[in-house]
This record gives C-alpha cells, sequence and structure tokens, in this order.
C-alpha cells in the first residue's frame, strides 16, 4: 500500500481499490447490454453469435498482447503442459462457451436477466470445490446457500419455461445455465493451475478461445447477415472492455486487495446490469426474477461466506 492510498480509506480500504472494483463491475455488467447491442435484439439489424463472439475474443486477444509486450512478459514455454492445460481450458470453457451461449441466449432474452443467471455461478463452485479441493469443504453455511441458490435458479426459471420447454425463451434460458455452469468450472480450473503469471495467463486464454472461435465465423453466409455500425460498436464494446480492459482490471485489483474482495462484484453485476438495462432498454423483470435476485444473491453470500476457500469468478 502506498501513501497515496492511505490518504483516503473508505470500509477499511484504499479508495482506489473501490474505484477499481466499481470500474471492474461496471465494464463486466455493460457486457450484457453490449450483447444485445451487438445481436440486435429489439432492433431491425444484428449479428450472428456466430460472428459477435469471434469479434470480441480477437479483439480482446489483441488488447491484450499488446499489455503483454509492453510489460515485457512472456508466455510459459509450449513444453509446460500442465500450465498451457490450464490456458487451453480457460479459453475453451472459460471463453468460447459461455460467450457463445450467453451470447445466442440474448437474441430471445434480456440483459439483465441473462446477468442474474450467471451471477449464481458461485453456487456451483462452492459444489465443485468441495469435491476437488481439501481446503474447500462445505460446511452447513454453504449447503445453505447451495440450496438457496438453486431455488433461486428453479424460480428464475419460472412456471412459464416449465410448460413451454420448447419455446425460443425457455432455450435460452438453458443456454444461460450451460454459461453459468461453464463460469463455475473455468473457476475451478483457475484455482487448480499451477501459478504462473496472472497477465501472461489471460493473455494465453484470450488467444486460445480466440483462435478456436474464428471457424464459427466459416458458418454463416454474409449475405445473410443485417447488420449496421451501431451493432459492431457493441462487438468494439465487448472485445475492448469485457475482454481486454478489465482483465487487467481484474488482475490488477487481485494483485492488490484479494480474490475475496473482487468476488463481490458478484453481487454488483446483476444490480448494475438491471440498471442498465432499464436505462437504456427499458427492461423490467417479472417478480419471479426479483425473487430469484434475492434468493440467488443470498445464496451466493452464504456459500462465499459458509467456505474457508475464497473463489473469485472471472467474467
Amino acid at each position: 500500500m502506498t501513501d497515496a492510498d492511505t490518504q483516503g480509506m473508505i470500509g477499511g480500504r484504499p479508495v482506489l481499490d473501490w474505484l477499481l472494483f466499481g470500474a471492474l463491475s461496471l465494464v463486466w455488467a455493460g457486457a450484457y447490454p453490449l450483447t444485445r447491442l451487438a445481436v440486435g435484439k429489439g432492433l431491425d439489424t444484428g449479428l450472428p453469435a456466430e460472428w459477435v463472439l469471434p469479434g470480441r475474443l480477437c479483439i480482446g486477444a489483441c488488447f491484450l498482447w499488446i499489455v503483454l509486450l509492453a510489460t515485457r512478459k512472456h508466455l510459459p514455454p509450449l513444453s509446460d503442459r500442465r500450465r498451457w492445460v490450464s490456458i487451453v481450458g480457460m479459453g475453451i470453457v472459460g471463453s468460447v462457451i459461455p460467450f457463445f451461449f450467453i451470447t445466442t441466449a440474448q437474441e430471445t432474452v434480456n440483459s439483465s436477466l441473462a446477468a442474474l443467471y450467471t451471477a449464481a455461478s458461485p453456487v456451483f463452485v462452492a459444489i465443485g470445490a468441495n469435491l476437488l479441493f481439501a481446503e474447500e469443504k462445505m460446511t452447513a453455511r454453504t449447503g445453505v446457500g447451495v440450496a438457496l441458490g438453486f431455488i433461486g435458479v428453479a424460480v428464475l426459471f419460472g412456471p412459464d419455461a416449465m410448460a413451454g420447454l420448447g419455446s425460443a425463451s425457455a432455450v435460452a434460458q438453458v443456454f444461460l445455465l450451460i454459461a453459468t455452469l461453464a463460469y463455475a468450472i473455468s473457476t475451478l480450473i483457475a484455482r487448480g493451475a499451477p501459478p504462473m503469471d496472472a497477465i501472461a495467463f489471460a493473455t494465453g486464454y484470450a488467444t486460445v478461445s480466440a483462435l478456436t472461435s474464428l471457424p464459427l465465423v466459416l458458418t454463416v453466409d454474409p449475405a445473410t447477415v443485417s447488420a449496421t455500425w451501431v451493432n459492431w460498436l457493441g462487438v468494439l464494446g465487448l472485445g475492448l472492455g469485457s475482454s481486454g480492459i478489465a482483465q487487467v482490471l481484474y488482475m490488477t485489483l487481485i494483485a492488490r486487495a484479494g480474490a475475496t474482495f473482487v468476488s463481490l462484484n458478484g453481487y454488483a453485476i446483476p444490480i448494475i446490469s438491471a440498471g442498465l438495462g432499464w436505462l437504456f432498454f427499458q427492461e423490467v423483470q417479472s417478480w419471479n426474477a426479483v425473487a430469484a435476485f434475492v434468493l440467488i444473491l443470498g445464496g451466493v453470500w452464504l456459500a462465499r461466506s459458509g467456505g474457508r476457500g475464497r473463489l473469485a469468478v472471472q467474467r
């Protein structure tokens, strides 16, 4: 902590930590309305998920390579199999899979609903950590949190979706659940990864995810796509923001304040995303979404505070 940090403290933490936290939460929460903009939900034009995903990932990877080279850091050698297994796992499970399913889902559902679903990821992390890591064993409090989180997800899915499992909205919500599971698994991959430089790790898996997603571009006939600069602006914002700048903010804040503090963004993101959705798209959630919000975030709080482990979730 520097002298400048000690000049202002809020809640026992330097003001700079809170500013970084606020910026990170805003960028991650902003990914959901930007995705809505990119796919064109509610607009006459839009990009397919098969283009949005590679676009944002390639932009993010280029940004992180600039940071990596500017800081004179290096990726692990290809002979380091353990580290590259973690990097590849994070690239595919932590980026390609959840981003694709979220982007596809947001062609149908609102951005604030998508953010609320993925906020439940720590509930699944608690279960996986209990099975994989001896120091992360579940306590009674964690168990109650997991149960509350599952009830919240069930309430969020709602009776309408259960009654029409073949509808576009129900399928989209299933996609969001898959993305939530992928985020949870990627957190466990990061938790079990060998120690490595944070920026190199992020650049490595961003590169893997970008290269893995590129073939998706060829699955769409360009003649069938109708998009304007507004949709492409959404892709640019996703690439520079959530897939690029957010990773630098995340790594910086982890180094300064630790994973426990960073993990609090799980509470902030759904609230910020709901606010942005209402402000820019007049999104208003149903009663079950409000009830689910309380149950899921209450469950996340218990799951995080009840166990010995403290896992931050990346976006």
